[in-house]
Parts: structure tokens; C-alpha cells; sequence
């Protein structure tokens, strides 16, 4: 029997998670300018802004000018590039002011090599044959790995935790890497973490399901981002999708969520940004993510159209402009937000995928409760469409998203004609 200790709370259920990388967003990447994005973001309609690492940086085996922001020196302190402790949390006062919520991304798995424990608890590590201390892979240098056979690692961990929610009142943790930390000192923690903050938010950077039955409420769904790219590129059609769907959200543990993205700091850097990857179907991958059960993440840029593949070790500035992905994304933020059937956090057993007569190339997908319903039809293939969709009419009047508000009338079994990757979402009024 899953513990209740688990549910997704409340207050998270139909918000969107925005990743904020705070190193690349102004050009002194301080918590002062940082404040002044907050009005655009209330307008974009966010709720809960991840931010990622905000601790000291290692020096020694330092990769690029700045390094990386997994690789900590100090659980406890903020990096003085970016500001105070006490700047960081008059910010999320200032967060929490205007009505949204604040996530910190927390490193568990590793340190800077140059870390406060290395000098004080070696026995916090662990060691090669030669006993000396070792990264976790090969190719992560700049860091060593903990080792989780250490009670008083576990304890300090957890301390460091603790720390955040006492002193800066955050909500809760995106968690790195979680699944190569083992998930008893993650149940470990989360027991600690909520007698502090009962409605702790907990998102693990993992697909291990495991995590969800106590300590975790949402993980990463890396299946379905990438095939949204092989899509995108040719390599995989609806079809796919399709039966991807049956394993990735119906069979998704319904307590827990799916975070759903096409773009994050990871695959920005290292794959390319959701522009490159996606190309003229952008907008449509963009819609599907905030029409599927889950929640959908938004990562610093994105609403501006940020074209560039954003340095990870080094300075690299967010180009800032009008884009239309603004747009966008506040039509379907608002959406996700104010209508009644994300309600329960777009609960599974509210969606559906509805049939048509050219399933190769459309997918047509639906959530209602009672006459509250929200449905998307999207053209993911590079050919233009025409086609049927084989459901019973909406009742009453509804609405097409990115269209004038002008009632519509659809009928049962409605036909369509949708350009190479267009899109309509209608709802109920």
C-alpha cells in the first residue's frame, strides 16, 4: 500500500515548472537582477521556479572559467557571484509574494573535490584501491563520489537539507541524478524534510519509479522527449507515440507525476536547444507537453526563443527578445491553471486518446470531467492532414486556444484540415 506521505501536493497540482538558470539570465547572474524578470514571469503565469545549484563552486579540477554548478563546495552558503543567503531569501519572500513557489536543486550523489568534508570526513567519500578519493564516472572529473555506507554522511545530508527550508523557506527539492544515490536515504530524508514542510514539493531527476513510492512526486520522462526529437526528425511517426503513451502515462504511477519537457539545462548544452532539435515543430511539441497528464517544464529562455546551445562552464547570456513562444506559453499556462479539469493535476483517468481516420499522422487526445472537458488535436507529421475525429460533440459552446474567443459548435465526429504540424485546443467555456 503506497503511503499518503507521498501525494503530490496540493498546491503543485496543475502549476508549470520553470528551471531558472541563474549563472546565464542577466549579465551579472545576481539574485538583484534576477528580481526584475519576476513581473514578466507572474504575466508568463509560472508557478514554481526551479533553481538550479546556487552553492560555492569548486576550484580544484575546475572544468571552464566558472565550473560546473554540480560540483559543490559548501551545502550551506550561496556562490558570491550570485549574491547572499540573505539576498536568496528575501527572493523567494519576494517569490512567495506574488503567488508562486520556489524549488532548489540539491546534489547528492557528489561533491567538489575541494568540498568542507574532504578535509573533515574523508570516511563521507568513497575510495579507489589506493584510498584515494574518485569521481563517480570518468568523465565528471571535476567531482567525487559519496558514499551513502556512512551514517554520519547521511546524517549531514540530510542537515544540509534541513538547513534550506529552516533558513530560506523554500518548498522543496529537484533532486540531481536521483536514481545513483540509493532511495532509502531519499525515504530517509523526505521523513525528516516533512516535519518542517509537510507540503514539501520532491522532483527527482530520474525515471526509477521506485522513488515515487515515498520520497518523490514527479520524475523525469526522458522516453517521450526523445521521441518527440525523432519525430521532429523523421525517425519515429504518431504511431510510436502512441504506444508510448500506454507505458509512460497510463501505466504511470497515478499518485506521482511525469515532469514533461522538450528542453532542459542538460540537453540545451550538450544536444542542442529545442529549436535546433525540433526546427518547424517547435510549437507543436510545445502544445502536446501541456496536453498530456503531467507537468510541464519551461526552461529559462524557452518563452524568448533562445536559439543558442547555452555554455554549462562558462558565461554565456540568455538572448532576450519579443518572440512569439510567449504567447504561447501563457495561453497554455493559463489554461493548465484556470480550467476546471486540471483541477486534480490532469489525473490520467481524465485523459484519453480519441481515434480518427489517420492515426499516422494526428493524435487527438481529451480530458473531461462532466461537461468540463479540454481537447487537442495536433498534426505531428510534415504533410498536411484532413480527417475525422470519432468522439461525441462537446456540450454546449466551446473555444479554440489560439484563435479569436468566438464560440464554436462542433459536432459529433468533427472533421479537420491541419497544415504540416498545426494544432488546435479547444475548451469548454
Amino acid at each position: 500500500m503506497i503511503s499518503t506521505i507521498n501525494q503530490l501536493p496540493g498546491w503543485s497540482r496543475n502549476l508549470t515548472i520553470y528551471e531558472v538558470n541563474l549563472r546565464q539570465y542577466s549579465p551579472g547572474g545576481t539574485f538583484r537582477e534576477f528580481r526584475e524578470h519576476l513581473p514578466r514571469l507572474k504575466k508568463l503565469g509560472v508557478g514554481i521556479l526551479w533553481f538550479m545549484p546556487l552553492y560555492p563552486i569548486g576550484v580544484v579540477n575546475r572544468k571552464g572559467s566558472l565550473g560546473s554548478y554540480y560540483s559543490i563546495r559548501n551545502y550551506r552558503a550561496v556562490d558570491e557571484l550570485y549574491g547572499t543567503l540573505e539576498e536568496f531569501t528575501g527572493l523567494v519572500k519576494e517569490i512567495h509574494d506574488l503567488g508562486m513557489y520556489v524549488i532548489l536543486d540539491w546534489v547528492a550523489n557528489h561533491t567538489a573535490w575541494d568540498h568542507v568534508w574532504t578535509k573533515d570526513h574523508p570516511e563521507y567519500y568513497r575510495l579507489d584501491v589506493k584510498g584515494k578519493f574518485m569521481p563517480p564516472f570518468s568523465e565528471w572529473e571535476d567531482v567525487i563520489g559519496l558514499n551513502y555506507n556512512s551514517t554520519g554522511m547521511r546524517e549531514a545530508m540530510i542537515g544540509d537539507m534541513c538547513f534550506w527550508i529552516e533558513n530560506t523557506g523554500i518548498d522543496g527539492f529537484r533532486c540531481d541524478m536521483a536514481h545513483l544515490v540509493p532511495t532509502s536515504f531519499w525515504e530517509e530524508a523526505k521523513e525528516k524534510l516533512v516535519t518542517l514542510k509537510p507540503d514539501l514539493f520532491m522532483l527527482a531527476e530520474s525515471e526509477l519509479r521506485e522513488l515515487v513510492n515515498k520520497a518523490f512526486h514527479v520524475l523525469y520522462n526522458w522516453n517521450l522527449y526523445h521521441c518527440f526529437n525523432d519525430m521532429a526528425q523523421g525517425k519515429k511517426t504518431v504511431t510510436d507515440l502512441r504506444m508510448l503513451l500506454q507505458q509512460e502515462i497510463f501505466n504511470f504511477p497515478k499518485h506521482a507525476a511525469n515532469m514533461l519537457f522538450i528542453s532542459n539545462h542538460d540537453e540545451n548544452s550538450w544536444n542542442g536547444s529545442e529549436i535546433e532539435r525540433l526546427g518547424v515543430a517547435l510549437e507543436a511539441f510545445a502544445v502536446l507537453i501541456f496536453m498530456l497528464p503531467g507537468m510541464p517544464l519551461v526552461y529559462s529562455g524557452q518563452e524568448a526563443g533562445n536559439a543558442k546551445r547555452l555554455k554549462f562552464f562558462d558565461k554565456d547570456l540568455i538572448e532576450w527578445r519579443e518572440d512569439k513562444m510567449f504567447a504561447v506559453y501563457d495561453k497554455l499556462i493559463a489554461l493548465r491553471d484556470g480550467h476546471p479539469v486540471f483541477h486534480r493535476g490532469a489525473d490520467p483517468s481524465d485523459f484519453s486518446v480519441i481515434p480518427t481516420n489517420c492515426d499516422n499522422q494526428v493524435i487527438a487526445l481529451k480530458f473531461s470531467e462532466g461537461e468540463n472537458q479540454v481537447m487537442a488535436i495536433l498534426n505531428l507529421s510534415p504533410r498536411a492532414a484532413s480527417f475525422s475525429v470519432f468522439t461525441r460533440a462537446f456540450p454546449g459552446e466551446v473555444y479554440e486556444l489560439f484563435s479569436p474567443p468566438v464560440p464554436v459548435a462542433l459536432g459529433e465526429n468533427p472533421g479537420f484540415t491541419l497544415g504540416a504540424w498545426q494544432y488546435k485546443v479547444y475548451y469548454s467555456a
